[in-house]
């Protein structure tokens, strides 16, 4: 494998800098032609070097790999880098961040096959719902709902549609009474959810006549778990509210009442997002075409 020697400094010096801009300063270069130097060195080795986010940049697993290797002697890095690029199999961490609603991704079925199926893979799995970008924790791919994945994502279902429910106890509405509009939520005990201390609860959201409303319902507990809202919800707590799939068993067993139906459509659901396609590392996109053939086993419902 031939490589431009020149490329070497450049892919140094974003490392260092975790910016295309500064590092280009420092080299006295433009930052499209760093850019695009960087670009040609991933198109050389066959992997993705860098995420690049519109706030930040950060190393690969195989960044990572690849600045420890070239700064060893240069026979000896250009030896490394040649076996780097011919290492095709899907190997190493595959870092996720997921959404602690993403009830059938989590499910356990989707992983433990994939897992099952790619021995030399590791899945890292994060479980939270604050949105940061993939960069600022060096995942390489996410989970979440359409709606909130950053422009210029690639985007992959791994959901059918969601729908929120409002739900409560057969006694908590035989002692409060059944609200009949999303405002009466008002007047109830709820239980709510926020995803860290310093953000508002989050508000309840609703439809009527096609229009979107929402309703702030001033909880008297809230979490930033799901789970506790739904076991509070169990113990005649109040009202809360949650995606339908982490409630459907406690519905389905006549556990909690679903109310205020008809305010409550369905929506787009959740998506595997991660930066780009070329030079995709050999994990993810081992990752990427397992849920493509997963999402077309659901559709034919085996």
């Amino acid at each position: 494998m031939q490589i431009d020697l020149n490329l070497i400094p450049i892919f140094r010096m974003v490392a260092e800098e975790k910016s295309f801009t500064s590092a280009a300063d420092r080299l006295g270069m433009g930052r499209s032609a760093v850019s695009q130097a960087v670009r040609r060195l991933e198109d050389l080795l066959g992997v993705m070097l860098f995420i690049r986010t519109t706030r930040s940049v950060s190393l690969t697993e195989a960044g990572e790999a690849v600045l420890q290797r070239v700064a060893a002697p240069l026979s000896e890095a250009m030896g490394e880098l040649d076996l780097l690029r011919t290492a095709v199999r899907p190997a190493g961490t595959l870092r996720l961040s997921v959404s602690s609603i993403a009830e059938a991704f989590l499910a356990g079925p989707m992983l433990v096959e994939f897992a099952r199926d790619h021995p030399e893979v590791t899945l890292d799995i994060t479980v939270t719902d604050i949105d940061d970008e993939l960069s600022d924790w060096a995942y390489d791919a996410g989970v979440r709902l359409r709606e909130s994945i950053a422009p210029g994502m690639v985007a992959l279902p791994v959901s059918g549609p969601q729908r929120e429910v409002v739900v409560a106890t057969p006694a908590y509405l035989a002692r409060a009474g059944m609200p009949e509009h999303p405002r009466d939520l008002a007047q109830h005990s709820c239980i709510g959810w926020r995803v860290r201390p310093d953000i508002a609860p989050h508000r309840w959201e609703f439809e009527e006549d096609g229009r979107a409303f929402s309703v702030a319902v001033s909880p008297y507990i809230t979490t930033n778990d799901l789970h506790l809202m739904i076991r509070t919800a169990l113990c005649d707590g109040g009202i809360t509210f949650a995606p339908y799939e982490s409630l459907r068993s406690h519905i389905e067993s006549g556990a909690l009442v679903p109310m205020l139906e008809s305010y409550l459509p369905p929506f787009s659901g959740f998506y595997l997002f991660y930066p780009q396609r070329e030079n995709m590392p050999a994990k993810l996109r081992a990752f990427v075409d397992y849920v493509k053939g997963w999402q077309k086993d659901l559709m034919r419902g085996s």
